[in-house]
């Protein structure tokens, strides 16, 4: 480990970090709802810690190494998770645990909250909660990654380990700079349009920027307690759909489809027309159980609903325009079983991801053919592509240690308190990136134990580092030379 060039590298990531607290600096003093002190503070503790760790280790570079980049990413995550809550700490009287929950809720793009009046809070720190998912969405490492080439050849250790998805090894540019900036060039169009389609469909324009922070980003954070439902309007919920699905594919096909000015790229590709179609056999599912349960008037309504909960759900967002938990029928457990799934590799969605679970099920198949045929060489292949046997060992570990995780995480929550509903709604809210559960916890987090918030933070840490970033660190040979 190179312990003085990691800590120089923090050293300039809260540097970096700290300039986002200007943006709810100036809301609050646009809006005079008092709480610029608390930013202001919040920025000034910020820059002070990245100086402290920065200026003794000035001349401190080395190449960083694959090993060094997980220690980064997951240490730099937990940090921003108590940086961000410095403004609720300090101005809102909130204690460490909520605050902290509430923040790592933010930058891992969950959306799980402990607060019950969202309507009544400081527009500063509707702002500041909605600006840390956008943040958390492509990711603070990447964005550091694009405009800071002083990082040199670290970048591509720190992009590696903070990307997602199977196929987070692949780069639209040759250049590492050059990648991240093409991503966080695109996310912030995406953004943009978003914001604007919003406003035109009559949100006003605080809330049209807030909202697309968190649509792009697949947070699901609101500025309103309703959360979408406050709008009641077919064209906002449709515009967040299309964004959701858009913030659930890869990124990459993205960029390649704009670079390329070829939209057939998307249906071209493998896991993205398996997202798309698990997308449509999910919303006629849910659309036609509502109906048939009379859970809606009409069909139409029926649609309009499931349509919107489905794209939210299997996306990861959570934003919503019903409580799914108190769905009729099989509703609730298709839709956990739609977040389990999540969205494209390469995505801001969580979930274990479409890519994964083509994967798994050929792996599957594969198994039921060697059966049957024991000297046959049968390959798992994507589209074209036959899959490496160690990327097919690797998709097998991942999911295994998911599967764990949550067993662990559940039977750890109903140690601390929660019935088996809450504890399993916990979990897929957290490690899934979901935000609402089921249960005590199918709208906020207000209500259960410390001890279940706190686990809440280990899920969805370990759901937004995808398993491997975060487990690694308590394997004893990681930290032999």
């Amino acid at each position: 480990m190179h312990w003085r060039a990691i800590v120089r590298l923090f050293g300039i990531l809260l540097l970096l970090y700290s300039i986002s607290f200007l943006p709810s600096i100036l809301v609050s003093l646009w809006y005079a709802d008092g709480q610029w002190p608390a930013f202001a503070t919040s920025l000034l503790i910020t820059v002070s810690a990245g100086l402290i760790l920065w200026l003794p280790n000035l001349r401190k570079r080395h190449p960083l190494s694959v090993r060094d980049g997980f220690l980064i990413v997951t240490l730099f995550w937990a940090v921003l998770g108590m940086l961000g809550a410095l403004p609720f700490i300090i101005g809102l009287d909130w204690g460490v645990t909520d605050a902290v929950f509430e923040s790592i809720s933010g930058f891992t793009t969950t959306g799980a909250t402990v607060i019950e009046e969202i309507d009544r809070l400081p527009k500063s720190i509707l702002y500041h909660r909605q600006q840390i998912q956008w943040l958390g969405g492509m990711g603070v490492i990447v964005l550091a990654v694009a405009i800071l080439p002083l990082l040199g050849v670290g970048g591509m250790q720190l992009y590696r380990a903070e990307t997602s998805g199977v196929a987070k090894h692949e780069k639209p540019t040759p250049r590492i700079a050059e990648t991240a900036r093409a991503l966080w060039t695109l996310y912030f169009a995406l953004t943009a349009a978003c914001a604007l389609s919003f406003w035109i469909a009559g949100m006003t324009a605080f809330d049209a920027i807030g909202h697309a922070f968190t649509t792009v980003a697949t947070g699901g954070f609101s500025t309103h307690d309703a959360s979408i439902a406050y709008f009641d309007s077919v064209a906002i919920e449709l515009i967040a759909s299309v964004f959701m699905l858009a913030g659930g594919i890869n990124f990459v096909i993205h960029f390649l489809a704009w670079r390329k000015r070829n939209l057939w790229l998307y249906l071209n590709d493998t896991e993205v027309s398996a997202y798309l179609l698990i997308f449509l056999g999910g919303v006629l599912a849910v659309s036609i159980s509502l109906f048939l349960a009379s859970a809606y008037p009409s069909f139409l309504e029926a649609l309009r609903h499931g349509s919107f909960q489905v794209a939210s759900i299997l996306t990861s967002t959570g934003f919503s325009t019903a409580t799914f938990g108190l769905w009729p029928l099989q509703i609730p457990l298709l839709l956990i079983m739609l977040s389990f799934t999540g969205g494209c590799g390469g995505s801001t969605a969580g979930g274990i991801k479409v890519l994964r679970v083509l994967i798994l099920l050929k792996l599957g198949l594969r198994q039921l053919k060697q059966l049957t045929h024991p000297h046959a060489l049968i390959n798992v292949k994507i589209g074209q592509r036959p899959i490496m046997e160690d990327v097919l060992f690797s998709i097998w570990g991942f999911y295994v240690l998911y599967v764990i995780v949550c067993l662990g995480l559940t039977l750890a929550m109903m140690t601390a308190g929660l019935d088996l509903e809450s504890a399993i709604g916990a979990v897929v809210a957290t490690v899934n990136l979901l935000g609402p559960g089921l249960g005590v916890v199918a709208t906020t987090f207000a209500e259960v134990d410390d001890v279940v918030k706190w686990l809440g933070v280990f899920g969805m840490l370990a759901g937004r580092l995808e398993i491997f970033t975060l487990l690694i660190l308590f394997l004893p040979a990681y930290w032999r030379h």
